[in-house]
């Protein structure tokens, strides 16, 4: 079974998670797989079964009367280590924006302009800049990596009003600026997933190496508080790098039987096929930005056998993520992952923020933002009901939008409500195995 095989469970299978929630264990039922999931960050990283070439068009932009349409801005990896995660968002962009257009807002159209980041943090600063300043958008999604967007908003955002979500960013110090609002779950609760997973598995000895920024700094040492072993060995490496030989020989030297990988497809396909030619052998786990198709392509078969990841999970087994998931499919051919969901949901919380406004200005936006999908309205699943509620003369708290992503129903800290899953690697595809249980 392929990656983009969907089997529905039951929901009462599904522990819904919240940034501080402990997780007692994983089940042991076989679960469904969304295509995707990589990347803590989506971080950052991953791919998905929805990866590959490029979807139609970098802009976002639905088309429509442009000149009459709200504008709003993105930052997405367009080029560089989380570029995976470009392409699946502008997939999920594009065809929320076309549910979006197709109703209105206020009888306008939405528009997106998307800049680069290039999958740092400079360029997301000058891109997230361009919007503001130049631009004026008084709402923007963003970014795919963690430390990127932070420092969107620490250099371009706080102490103005304009609304700021990341579409992608699972890192675990964005709890901590709650101006700075995220569509995706935080990675403690994956941090704690895997150390139950590893400890399950019944290895006592774990060696980790990890990308050198806050996504990897910050799961890692969630990750080394929850494990009940011994971390026998712990250390970060750079993006872009030639090779990790070195890292991966020090790993092997440890005398761990366990290795944990917190980094992005790209340098995690260069470290296995360093493995697979020295000849190592451990049992692999990785957080969800090492998994993708873009390390399946460029590894050989059998050299990531039986590797367990622990990815975030869209709740597939509902029915609005699998009328998106058709939607989806009949557009673009493959399966979503959970990353383009949120970027799908991004937008759609963004429009009725919008709708729901008095007007189009950041200070307006940042009332209506978290209310729109609130638990206090009406519950609806699609943005062309929640829309109708606000044309009839509802407000932002008669809607209760739940997204195909989760609940949306952001807490104090702008942290939203996630799931996990687990998938393993069997005859070099990712299968999904569990969800994690409460």
């Amino acid at each position: 079974m392929s990656r983009d095989t969907t089997d529905m469970t039951d929901r009462r299978t599904l522990l819904k998670l919240t940034g501080g929630a402990g997780l007692v264990g994983l089940s042991g039922c076989l679960s469904t797989t969304d295509d995707g999931g990589d990347g803590s960050d989506g971080d950052d990283g991953g791919d998905g079964s929805d990866g590959g070439d490029g979807d139609d068009g970098s802009d976002g932009s639905d088309g429509g009367d442009s000149t009459d349409a709200y504008e709003i801005g993105m930052v997405d990896s367009q080029t560089g280590s989380l570029s995976a995660f470009g392409e699946r968002n502008q997939r999920g962009v594009n065809l929320a924006l076309s549910m979006v257009n197709e109703v209105g807002i206020n009888g306008r159209d939405l528009d997106i302009v998307v800049e680069d980041s290039e999958s740092e943090n400079q360029g997301g600063i000058a891109a997230a800049q361009k919007l503001v300043n130049q631009d004026g958008v008084p709402f923007l999604i963003g970014a795919v990596g963690s430390g990127v967007s932070l420092a969107i908003y620490e250099s371009v955002i706080e102490g103005t009003d304009v609304v700021q979500l990341s579409q992608n960013s699972t890192g675990l110090n964005l709890t901590e600026f709650p101006g700075l609002l995220r569509m995706s779950p935080s990675g403690r609760s994956q941090s704690l997933a895997l150390s139950n997973l590893i400890s399950d598995d019944g290895y006592d000895e774990v060696a980790i190496t990890y990308v050198n920024n806050d996504y990897g700094q910050s799961l890692t040492d969630a990750f080394v508080d929850a494990y009940d072993g011994e971390v026998v060995y712990n250390t970060p490496h750079d993006q872009d790098q030639q090779s990790y030989s070195s890292v991966i020989s020090e790993m092997n030297s440890s005398g761990a039987d366990a290795w944990l990988f917190i980094t992005y497809q790209a340098e995690f396909a260069t470290m296995v096929n360093e493995v697979y030619s020295s000849g190592y052998e451990a049992q692999f786990y990785g957080a969800d930005s090492v998994s993708g198709d873009n390390v399946l392509e460029n590894t050989p078969d059998g050299s990531i056998e039986g590797m367990k990841i622990v990815v975030p999970s869209a709740p597939v087994e509902e029915e609005n993520y699998q009328s998106f998931a058709d939607a989806f499919e009949s557009e673009y051919d493959r399966q979503p992952t959970s990353w383009a969901a949120y970027a799908y949901d991004c937008v759609i919380n963004a429009a009725l923020a919008i709708q729901a406004a008095d007007e189009f200005t950041g200070e307006a936006l940042q009332d209506t933002v978290r209310r729109v999908s609130g638990p206090e309205g009406e519950t609806v699943t699609s943005f062309e009901a929640a829309s109708q509620i606000l044309a009839d003369g509802g407000g932002p708290d008669d809607v209760d939008y739940q997204g195909v992503s989760g609940p949306i129903d952001f807490d104090e800290n702008g942290d939203p409500v996630g799931f996990l899953q687990v998938l393993e690697v069997q005859d070099h595809a990712y299968e999904g195995i569990d969800f994690i249980e409460g």
